[in-house]
């Protein structure tokens, strides 16, 4: 199973199709959505994990791209800049996955790219701009 985070962007005449719905049911993927931003009348953003099996999730994509979907990777989303971070932990509580945490024996804030969704909810929360999105 592969795993892309991807932010989809499309134009508002797609604002009305279901375009989660045909990844899920025609190519049997899996969706988390992850961050969203979608209004009448004006472009769409879409924020997601897309889970699959190879051959389904490129057919997924391809789909995407044929729609008029832009598709780009989130290959980096969330970077953490640890010369910059102070352990003031304002983070820590912030965090829907745990991915900034404290150690305990150190008492220093750690961070685990693999548990980051990527939501960008520490951004605006680090008083120190240790905290960087990546799009």
């Amino acid at each position: 199973m592969q795993k892309k985070k991807v932010v989809l962007t499309f134009p508002y005449k797609l604002i009305n199709e279901p375009i989660t719905y045909h990844l899920i049911k025609d190519y049997d993927l899996e969706v988390n959505i992850i961050r969203a931003r979608i209004s009448p009348r004006e472009e769409g953003r879409l924020m997601m994990e897309i889970s699959g099996k190879e051959e389904p999730l490129r057919k997924g994509m391809d789909y995407l791209k044929e729609l008029g979907v832009e598709v780009q990777s989130l290959a980096q989303d969330i970077r953490w800049l640890d010369e910059k971070c102070t352990d003031c932990t304002i983070c820590i509580p912030i965090c829907p996955t745990e991915a900034m945490a404290l150690d305990r024996n150190e008492m220093t804030v750690t961070f685990d790219q693999d548990k980051c969704i990527g939501c960008g909810l520490c951004v605006p929360a680090c008083p120190y701009k240790a905290v960087e999105i990546l799009f």
